[in-house]
């Protein structure tokens, strides 16, 4: 709930080239931009696969390697520039991983990690692309500055979720650090603030000297139920 969406992250901005570039036009796209990987897309934006650096590396690498193997087919076929003939439907690794733009930084993450890639391309309900995510621009989340955190804690941890009253938790950030102070209701919303500050991006940890007025500590959660007892049953 507290963490930031994709959309939020993501590079708007993508550049794209279609199933039919030849492997001169992917490089030409990816040094215009300083990028190390493009979206392959169909007409209407809708992602067909992905053409990395390595991609175009495997490829220059494989052509050697039938080279050397083939001298004799190779002095017979008159000499095409390095790349030539490769196209990027034959080049782009496909399906992609692919992440909704209200999906959380942290999914996005995860995403990454379970699938072992340094990007994500970001499609909408329909399968169009809206953008591109990377390793960076989630790490980013991780570098935010202290008012902005403080801002978040108060806004959206203890008013929005928690309905408190401005003033009652005070809320100090010194270098991602969070400290805690005040005074709550219950001892068991000391636990559930504790949470919340901790699950808010950019936060490295979370300390508190709060108190509280009644310990309910000892009580057990969930509704208490009653049979009422019918005359004659």
């Amino acid at each position: 709930m507290l963490h930031r969406k994709i959309e939020d992250v993501m590079t708007r901005d993508v550049g794209t080239v279609g199933p039919d570039a030849e492997f001169t036009d992917i490089v030409a796209a990816l040094d215009a931009r300083r990028i190390s990987a493009v979206p392959i897309v169909d007409g209407e934006r809708r992602i067909l696969g992905l053409v990395s650096e390595a991609d175009l590396l495997r490829a220059q690498v494989e052509q050697a390697v039938d080279d050397r193997r083939l001298p004799g087919l190779r002095r017979r076929t008159p000499r095409h520039t390095r790349g030539e003939g490769h196209t990027a439907r034959e080049l782009m690794t496909s399906p992609v991983v692919t992440v909704d733009p209200l999906s959380s930084t942290l999914r996005g993450a995860r995403l990454m990690d379970r699938h072992h890639v340094k990007r994500l391309p970001v499609v909408d309900s329909a399968g169009h692309l809206v953008g591109i995510v990377s390793r960076c621009d989630l790490l980013r989340t991780f570098l935010r500055p202290d008012p902005e955190i403080r801002a978040e804690i108060e806004q959206d941890v203890l008013r929005s979720a928690l309905w408190l009253e401005p003033g009652t938790i005070e809320v100090d950030v010194r270098d991602a650090v969070v400290r805690l102070s005040g005074n709550v209701d219950n001892r068991s919303l000391i636990d559930i603030v504790l949470r919340l500050c901790r699950a808010v991006d950019g936060v490295e940890s979370v300390s508190h000297d709060l108190t509280f007025d009644f310990d309910d500590s000892h009580l057990r959660p969930g509704p208490t139920h009653f049979t009422r007892r019918v005359p004659g049953r």
